[in-house]
């Protein structure tokens, strides 16, 4: 039985595309136009993943309201932002409201797709018993490959399936310096520096807010990004 995906964008057209496109991958996909529209029909059943804009119809910020009662419904439904509003005070506070990524309209299909199958997997594996070779220890930091999840001393540092990677390509080798190009890669993004530059700074955020002490990913200027050994 297909995965069925929501998508929540007031853009008749847009929606139709992401629609159409998703359902070709082999989704069971419905678009809905306003917040309202979603918010009834999840009532009645919530799809196993939404993908929604922030600004619907005359509510600027309707997304993140959508976000946040979702939220208050599943503590585990995968949502992603889809959005032209990537700013970093946007992009945290949709991640903030417990969104599991945020990427912006020009994102590739490709990339979308890519997106989508790993919250699908990292909600598979959740349900999973931890498999101890996917664990990596090093101090305070525990990441879980397979569930994609890191914690600092003991607690869960929300990072979306982007900020992962970037954290595991990092730490796997602590003390090497590795290029945006490589980050990139590993992330599974095609982005320019500016935007990897603010994925580390929102990394960072997240450690500090659980460690203000936190500093260990040092930038290595015209060269890229290293985990401190």
């Amino acid at each position: 039985m297909p995965r069925s995906i929501a998508i929540v964008e007031d853009e008749p057209l847009i929606r139709a595309n992401y629609v159409e496109a998703l359902t070709r991958l082999g989704y069971e996909v419905r678009g809905y136009a306003s917040r309202g529209e979603a918010e009834t029909a999840f009532a009645q059943r919530l799809p196993e993943l939404v993908i929604i804009d922030v600004g619907l119809g005359d509510e600027p910020e309707g997304g993140f309201e959508l976000c946040r009662s979702l939220r208050a419904k599943s503590a585990t439904l995968p949502i992603l932002f889809l959005t032209a509003r990537d700013s970093d005070f946007d992009v945290i506070s949709g991640l903030r409201l417990g969104a599991d990524d945020y990427l912006a309209k020009d994102t590739s299909l490709h990339q979308l797709a890519a997106r989508i199958n790993a919250l699908f997997r990292r909600m598979e594996a959740l349900r999973r018993p931890v498999a101890a070779d996917s664990v990596f220890a090093q101090g305070p930091l525990k990441l879980e490959t397979e569930r994609m999840r890191v914690t600092w001393n003991g607690i869960d540092v929300p990072l979306t399936v982007t900020e992962f990677w970037m954290v595991h390509t990092l730490v796997r080798f602590p003390g090497h310096v590795k290029s945006r190009d490589q980050l990139m890669r590993d992330a599974q993004v095609v982005v320019d520096d500016a935007t990897i530059t603010s994925h580390i700074k929102r990394i960072r955020k997240k450690f500090i807010a659980i460690d203000p002490a936190f500093d260990a990913i040092d930038t290595v200027h015209g060269a890229g990004y290293r985990w401190r050994a």
